[in-house]
């Protein structure tokens, strides 16, 4: 077998031996009775057949035993068949015409089925039979001397062949070809003495004699001479020149039929042959004749050839002159040293060791080597040459032209029988289809050498592609108990080797046990101590667990399934001692799982050998499976070696291998939930779904075995304690990944449930790795990333989801996963938790206030804007009024609805609401209200705080006591604002009491006055804007210029008429609001009284001439020179006095102006006037006389 040197073959559970190697043996027959009971007992089988049921042995005793298959009664076992012993029919044993050396018996069976004919070859003797019982056929016709029978046209399938079909017999001196129907007849005589082995396409033969190879054109009567057998024979003899030209005698015309003769008796020596529905044979072909023995040439007594041990028993006669007409001369020798460039030779020598070795080949002359010749495709033919039958031997590839044609094939030693199987496209070879008959093999029984003894066995290799190494198939021997193996290896016993004519169906039933599909169980996995078997019958399992009918169906349709599994054909038989085997292509399934059980015995002693594993992935990564067996097996073991890694990382705990990457694992193909079922951490998020896991069978077992025995103790308090955990967990992140990877892919079975459990799995070995760098938004934490990248996709179990992060206190996270399902509720109420101080461990909610503003403003939901939004603003006013202020917001309610709905949740952020509405808006509808809430709270302050009160008298005398120039008393105020509401609302009111809205907004003055009453002496400012409200302009005045001495605010006052005074104005004022020049002429006389009244004598003059110097155009001249005391000199009111003056002269030059150009107007209006006059001339106008009432 295929296995360690020297080691024996394995056997699997059924007894047959076990292979690595491309082909496995699988018993045919085993204890044959070679001999009937009493007899001799050293014989051997020499040749094999098998032919539609019918299986035909031939022995060395010179007997065709006939067996008829019959199937099994086992109901388990549909493809097994059995055989009896139909006939045993014995031939002549006489003493072979072709050599001295004892007899051989059977040496061919040769079936034609198109005909329903055997031709037999036994001891040289041709014999012909009907088939299938074997009885005599061409009145019992004998052909003497024939070395070698057949030459069927290989280019024609066995299957397409009907009716009559041409063979070729080889005897003394020639080769026929014989056409064989109802009767034999011949069709040419080919002059080739001694022919030992043939093989046909078409009009070519590719033949040989003892000592070279040849190629025939049968049609056209050419030879071309190829090259020697063995490169020791030095009497290969070679084609001259001048040979005859006709080489081809055809039969005449007339002679339509051969004839027949009856011989008188038998050749042999021996009894009539003895068959159970037969007579006699003595009957010869007479068109052939008997060819009787002659003496033998000098050539052929120094062939060294009588009859040699060996397959088929041939005997091999010395090549005579061939009258054949050769090629030229100056093709042969180019072809035959291109074989011999391939030919292994004898060591050259010089000197005296010539001369010894020189003598001592002539006494001892070298053994001839066992021609072979195979075709592996119809335009090639392949021969074997060597030196002796225990050297190395080639394999040399001629075409039709004779040419040596691809690479040589080389044998460890010479082989004895050679056979191809696969990619001949013209045949229906071993696989008997296209799909498993892709890869050439050629298959030699040969010897080798094996702890210094010969060991004979099958040495097989592609002969169709570059050489990938050769494999060794031993033939074990077999006790003669039936059915017992003694696992041994045959030595000194040569084997036989032989391509049988119809294919025969082999079944693997491990194949199919293996690779069916059963249940998963979990759960019963992690607590059956019991290891699982794969060869568990669906009786069992109905005892053992209780199966519901459609488990139990589903379990029937898979072995029904797996009966059409591990299924092979071949027509190669071997065979040994007394036992026959089919030689057929080993599944991929079982050779591969013996590599891998090899690894794990080894296992046992030392650390799993992971690289020797890795190296069988990498063996069938591009292997291209034709079969449904095979696609399954190379799944099977890609899974196992999967599982098996997998375990050895999680059991043993060890740092992860670079080649062992999550890559390896998705190459597999293995459900993840079986993986994952060998992490303890991690079971429970599998999901195994109504139906279960349904994976191959081996692996059910190997899985159970495997959670049985295993010390996987991966659990979460030591989850982060090892860096080896780590990275396992790191590993089985990726693989994860990349599994998810595949949603949508309709190719996965039980998606819902797999993708359910890769999520939750995936997203706990997150939570679990990203423990190691919390704190922050981990926005450079790649765990971190692919964390919120799981959550941000989706999930399949989500509700798996939320518990795993609740149980580690994610929060964060868990918002993100409502998020991504729309659940606005869900979202703002765990942005509450965190908000409101439950613990998250993440810390990514840094901002959590704003992201709730911002995310308010994107759902549509009213009821959640409404609760939400009242609930952020009575923890942050600004924010949470922003909620409904936002232009952007999808939920747009009223300004009504929203006052009324904070007075009844957030009081508080009422007037921040407001202040929008009216400020932001100008919406006055609500400014009396927010009036009010900036007098409720400033009067509540004042009321309550003596503080505010000496702060507001404080910033008057602070305000009077500056030098002009100096800024308005608002500017003052809010330049040396003070850090509270009170102070800010203030502001706010006297910008609103001050006409910021423009002249049509109006608000209740009596009430408000009413209500500041009790604080006049510390609302100035208030009480200036409400006497200006009421007209009380003189009042309003004297408190700006006496009460603040805010001089630049009265001359404000007088010229917008204390409209709109105390806020900020920017562009142009509305022309309505400001009163008319002599409304202003009469507020400036009001500010001249006031300002003659200041105290200080300083700034009385000071401000009133600035004043009389500036707006001296709104005075009178009289009245101020009256108003003036006459202490006052004149240069004080030189400016104002020149500019009257200058303004006094300027009005009268204008008029004067204006009065000339009104009379020149009216001279020319005058003479206009008569221009037009006479133009139109008098006009008479009759006057009707009024008509006087009676």
């Amino acid at each position: 077998m295929a296995t360690a040197e020297g080691a024996p073959a394995p056997l699997d559970r059924s007894g047959q031996p076990v292979s690595t190697g491309p082909y496995t043996l699988r018993s045919l027959m085993e204890d044959v009775p070679l001999s009937a009971e009493g007899q001799e007992t050293q014989i051997t089988i020499t040749c094999v057949e098998y032919w539609d049921g019918n299986l035909y042995i031939g022995t060395s005793a010179a007997e065709i035993l006939h067996f008829v298959s019959f199937p099994s009664d086992a109901l388990n076992e549909v493809y097994s068949v059995n055989y009896i012993l139909a006939s045993r029919l014995e031939l002549s044993q006489g003493v072979s015409t072709l050599g001295s050396s004892p007899t051989k018996g059977v040496q061919q069976i040769f079936l034609l089925p198109s005909v329903n004919k055997a031709c037999v070859r036994c001891n040289n003797v041709l014999t012909f039979y009907s088939l299938p019982e074997l009885s005599p056929a061409f009145g019992n016709t004998k052909v003497s001397g024939c070395s070698w029978i057949g030459g069927r046209d290989l280019d024609i399938d066995d299957n397409e062949q009907v009716g009559p079909e041409v063979i070729m017999i080889c005897i003394r001196n020639r080769i026929r070809l014989v056409k064989i129907g109802e009767e034999p007849r011949l069709v040419k005589n080919i002059e080739y003495p001694g022919c030992l082995a043939s093989a046909r396409r078409g009009r070519f033969a590719c033949v040989a004699d003892a000592h070279s190879y040849a190629l025939l054109d049968v049609e056209n009567q050419q030879k071309i001479p190829l090259f020697p057998i063995s490169s020791l024979n030095e009497e290969t003899e070679t084609i001259s020149e001048g040979m005859p030209p006709d080489i081809i005698k055809n039969v005449p015309q007339e002679s339509g039929n051969l004839t027949l003769t009856r011989a008188q008796g038998d050749t042999g020596t021996g009894d009539s042959t003895i068959h159970g529905r037969s007579t006699s044979l003595g009957a010869f072909v007479g068109g052939l004749g008997n060819v009787q023995p002659a003496s033998r040439s000098r050539s052929r007594d120094r062939s060294g050839f009588g009859n040699p041990s060996g397959t088929g028993g041939q005997q091999y006669p010395q090549q005579s002159a061939s009258p054949l007409r050769s090629i030229s001369s100056s093709q042969s020798p180019t072809r035959v040293s291109q074989a011999n460039a391939f030919i292994p030779g004898p060591a050259a020598s010089s000197g005296h060791q010539d001369e010894v070795t020189q003598r001592e080949t002539n006494q001892k002359p070298p053994s001839l080597l066992r021609p072979n010749i195979s075709s592996p495709i119809a335009s090639e033919f392949l021969l074997t040459t060597g030196t002796s039958s225990t050297e190395p031997g080639v394999g040399i590839f001629v075409n039709c032209d004779g040419d040596v044609v691809r690479g040589t094939l080389e044998f460890s030693q010479y082989p004895s029988t050679i056979v191809i199987d696969g990619n001949d496209p013209t045949r229906a070879n071993t696989a008997g289809s296209l799909e498993d008959d892709q890869e050439g093999f050629v298959i030699a029984a040969t010897t080798r050498i094996l702890n210094g003894q010969e060991q004979n066995g099958l040495e097989i290799q592609r002969w169709d592609i570059t050489s990938e190494g050769k494999t060794w198939l031993a033939v074990p021997e077999v006790s003669h108990a039936v059915g017992e193996h003694t696992n041994t290896l045959p030595a000194n016993n040569s084997i036989g080797l032989a391509m049988t004519l119809t294919l025969q169906d082999i079944q693997f039933e491990d194949v199919g046990k293996r690779l069916r599909s059963r249940r998963l169980k979990i759960s019963r996995s992690t607590g059956n101590n019991e290891a699982g078997n794969v060869e568990t019958s669906l009786s069992e399992l109905s005892t053992q667990d209780s199966l519901e009918d459609w488990e139990i169906a589903r379990v029937q349709q898979e072995d029904d399934f797996a009966r059409r599994l591990g299924k092979k054909r071949t027509r190669i038989v071997a065979w040994s001692g007394s036992s026959i085997f089919w030689v057929v292509k080993n599944p991929l399934a079982l050779r591969l799982e013996f590599v891998i059980d090899n690894v794990l015995h080894a296992s046992q002693e030392s650390r799993l050998d992971q690289n020797r594993l890795i190296k069988v992935m990498r063996e069938i990564h591009n292997q291209e499976a034709r079969t449904e067996t095979d696609f399954l097996s190379l799944e099977y073991v890609r899974q196992k070696i999967s599982i098996i890694l997998f375990a050895d990382l999680a059991t043993n705990r060890l740092d992860v291998d670079q080649h062992v990457n999550e890559h390896l694992f998705i190459e597999g193909g293995l459900d993840p939930r079986v993986l994952l079922s060998m992490l303890p951490l991690l079971r429970e998020d599998i999901v195994e779904g109504p139906k279960g896991i349904w994976i191959h069978a081996g692996l059910v077992a190997l899985m159970e075995r495997q959670l049985s025995v295993s010390s996987i103790t991966l659990e979460p308090d030591e989850i982060l304690s090892r860096p080896e955990d780590f990275d396992l967990l790191g590993l089985t992140r990726r693989y994860l990944t990349i599994w998810r990877q595949r949603k949508g892919f309709g190719s996965i079975a039980d998606e819902t449930q797999v993708f359910s459990t890769v999520d939750a799995a995936l997203l706990h070995v997150l939570l679990y790795q990203d423990q190691q760098s919390l704190g922050g938004p981990g926005g450079s934490s790649t765990v971190r990333a692919e964390l919120y990248a799981v959550v941000d996709n989706d999930v399949d179990c989500f509700d798996r989801a939320v518990e795993l992060l609740e149980r580690f206190h994610r929060l964060y996270v868990l918002s993100r996963l409502y998020q991504k399902r729309k659940m606005a509720g869900k979202v703002l109420a765990t942005w509450r938790r965190i908000i409101n101080g439950e613990h998250d461990d993440g810390g990514e909610l840094v901002d959590g206030e704003n992201e709730v503003r911002k995310y308010l403003v994107k759902i549509r939901d009213p009821s959640l804007v409404e609760e939400y939004g009242t609930w952020l603003a009575r923890r942050n006013h600004t924010l949470g009024v922003q909620v409904f202020t936002d232009d952007q917001s999808r939920v747009k309610l009223s300004p009504h609805q929203v006052v009324q709905l904070l007075r009844s949740r957030a009081p508080d952020a009422v007037k921040e609401y407001l202040e929008h509405l009216v400020f932001g808006k100008k919406n006055v509808q609500y400014a009396n209200d927010l009036i009010s809430y900036y007098l409720d709270n400033v009067l509540a302050v004042l009321s309550t705080s003596d503080g505010a009160r000496s702060i507001l008298a404080q910033s008057y005398e602070s305000y009077r006591a500056l030098h002009p120039p100096k800024p308005t008393y608002r500017q003052f105020i809010i330049d040396n604002a003070i850090p509270a509401s009170w102070w800010h609302d203030r502001l706010r009111l006297l910008e609103l009491l001050g006409g910021s809205h423009g002249a049509g907004f109006s608000y209740d003055i009596p009430e408000i006055l009413q209500r500041i009453e009790p604080f006049e002496d510390a609302l100035v400012p208030e009480t200036i804007i409400l006497d200006g409200r009421q007209g009380r302009h003189h009042q309003a005045l004297r408190l700006l210029t006496h009460g603040l001495g805010d001089y630049h605010t009265a001359i404000n006052y007088c010229l917008l008429g204390g409209s709109s005074i105390f806020h900020p104005t920017s562009g142009r004022v509305d022309s309505l609001s400001i009163p008319s020049r002599e409304e202003q002429a009469t507020l400036f006389k009001a500010l001249l009284s006031e300002f003659l009244r200041i105290e200080d004598i300083g700034d009385r003059v000071e401000r009133t001439s600035e004043l009389l110097e500036r707006f001296g155009t709104w005075f009178d001249v009289a009245y101020v020179l009256e108003l003036i005391p006459d202490s006052w000199s004149v240069e004080l009111l030189s400016a104002f006095l020149i500019s009257s003056f200058r303004k006094l002269v300027q009005d009268k030059s204008e008029a004067m102006i204006t009065k000339a150009l009104s009379g020149a107007e009216n001279l020319k209006i005058s003479a206009d006037l008569i221009e037009k006059c006479q133009i139109l001339g008098p006009q008479i106008e009759v006057v009707k006389p009024q008509m006087t009432t009676p």
